[in-house]
């Protein structure tokens, strides 16, 4: 009996989260970006979304000389009460009683104060902030939020993106720079000029990772992204999305689908099909009486 094979609908767009995410697992990628499979919330990922958003206010609220070290830590406790005031259901999710609380801002404050270890906030010239871009690549629709887009003293532009994670090992660093180096590609595309340089800020380690975005990473950017659009079309066609162990595992959520953990794609379906009727059962709920 010939094998059927059952085509997956294609993402309508991509962003340098999604090469990463189908780079370092196949798998992992099309339970989270293509089955849309639940995920319980991160601590990192939301501990990393509030100092971005501290951040974004010390630039947004602070003209150049008032971008002080007090300023930053107010801007992060609003950006605290921001996130509690939006009932956010990824902050109830983690569930931290009064001692984890103080733990988690205080680590957001650490990583704010060391921001100030990398750079002067006073000497940037911010033309940009969370800013969505998004552009056509031979028929690729390819969007991303940049962090931070500077303009130097000679009118050039500096693509910032900060980290809340660990730097990586020296012989790592330039394989990192794949994301800020798409959005130089975008910067270009969209008629703003090529950027001078690409920087990812660590805050964690205290660690600047910069580079030029010249002609030769520019193309090598350009055929990355449309080669994984390619395996990600092709994976769709043939249904075939395989997993990749590496260390990267240990914080997966998906380990009970994954063949490399005893686990089985197949019951992912149950799991898609259970968080729908929830999801109708929510919206239902929600309908006037």
């Amino acid at each position: 009996m010939a094998l059927v094979l059952t085509e997956l609908e294609l993402p309508s767009t991509l962003s340098p989260s999604k090469i990463t995410s189908f780079t370092n697992c196949p798998l992992a990628f099309r339970f989270s970006v293509i089955d849309h499979l639940p995920e319980p919330p991160s601590p990192a990922a939301l501990k990393g979304t509030l100092v971005h958003r501290a951040l974004e206010l010390l630039f947004q609220e602070y003209p150049r000389g008032s971008r002080s070290r007090s300023a930053a830590h107010a801007s992060l406790e609003r950006a605290w009460q921001e996130l509690r005031d939006e009932e956010n259901g990824e902050l109830e999710g983690l569930g931290l009683d009064e001692a984890a609380t103080a733990a988690f801002i205080g680590d957001a404050h650490e990583l704010v104060g060391r921001y100030f270890e990398l750079e002067d906030p006073d000497d940037v010239r911010v033309v940009g902030l969370e800013l969505h871009v998004s552009v056509n690549l031979d028929g690729v629709t390819v969007r991303g939020i940049i962090d931070r887009l500077d303009e130097l003293e000679d009118g050039s532009l500096v693509v910032v993106d900060y980290k809340t994670g660990r730097a990586p090992r020296q012989e790592q660093s330039r394989s990192r720079l794949g994301g800020v180096q798409l959005y130089a590609l975008m910067c270009e595309a969209e008629g703003r000029g090529r950027p001078a340089a690409v920087r990812l800020l660590y805050l964690r380690d205290r660690v600047v990772i910069s580079a030029t975005p010249t002609d030769q990473a520019m193309r090598a950017t350009r055929q990355r992204a449309l080669g994984v659009w390619s395996a990600i079309g092709r994976a769709c066609r043939q249904d075939d999305f395989r997993p990749n162990p590496s260390g990267l595992c240990r914080f997966c959520s998906f380990q009970a689908y994954c063949p490399a953990f005893g686990g089985d794609p197949s019951q992912a379906a149950a799991t898609i099909i259970e968080a729908d009727l929830e999801s109708k059962k929510l919206d239902e709920g929600a309908l006037p009486a």
